[in-house]
């Protein structure tokens, strides 16, 4: 199990790599973001710890490029901000999770042996669902030519849906792959983001992508205009 830390603190970054190697982990360190961006596109990792307050880089860029050159290796952004827009910026740039300093080291190996059990699954460049297209690289969604424009949060419900296109997901599974798998706010806000896609992406244009799935949640379906 192989993990790099990218971590501009030496002394802090020294420490968790010692309790990480206890923990039975090969780890290696990256003190500046275009050192860490350069180690995780030339090596392979399990999962990259990455901080977002970086010299040269800042996480959320080196973040960025990694998934705009489909580099899917989990990552668990570590930061001392503490803040829900720090939490949403991270999971819409493709963040796996996020944890603020100062934190529990029990809890941040819970989290990066979840991680590693999810491990990397391989993410297509575009997704499609009839002429209904979302591209993660260029975080664009377009309906036949026509260009749909969709806040961060929106973005990421509907290619959470597109990549499960045809299974009846529930709120608690959005939530968790969405918004924060330690969220713990009101599920019906994906009540809310669903009729805000829909009046986006299907009323404009006759279609019914997104389906309600009665007492289960939604279902985004491959249609064709009615």
């Amino acid at each position: 199990m192989r993990l790099l830390i990218v971590e501009d603190e030496r002394e802090f970054a020294e420490t968790l790599r010692r309790g990480l190697v206890a923990e039975g982990f090969t780890a290696d360190v990256a003190h500046t973001g275009r050192e860490g961006l350069w180690r995780a596109t030339e090596h392979s990792y399990d999962v990259v710890v990455l901080d977002i307050m970086l010299p040269e880089l800042s996480g959320y860029e080196v973040l960025k490029r990694l998934r705009a050159a489909e580099n899917w290796t989990p990552v668990l952004m570590l930061t001392a901000k503490d803040g829900e827009y720090d939490e949403a910026d991270a999971f819409d740039l493709g963040a796996d999770d996020y944890l603020s300093k100062p934190f529990s080291f029990v809890v941040l190996i819970a989290r990066l042996r979840a991680l590693l059990r999810r491990g990397a699954p391989a993410r297509p460049a575009v997704l499609e669902a009839g002429d209904l297209r979302l591209d993660p690289s260029a975080r664009t969604v377009h309906r036949g030519q026509k260009r749909i424009e969709l806040t961060a949060r929106e973005f990421g419900l509907l290619e959470f849906l597109l990549r499960r296109a045809g299974t009846a997901l529930s709120k608690n599974e959005i939530l968790s792959h969405v918004w924060d798998a330690h969220y713990d706010g009101d599920e019906n806000v994906v009540e809310v983001y669903i009729g805000y896609l829909r009046r986006k992406i299907d009323a404009p244009f006759g279609t019914h992508t997104i389906e309600t799935v009665r007492g289960v949640g939604y279902r985004l379906v491959d249609v064709t205009r009615s």
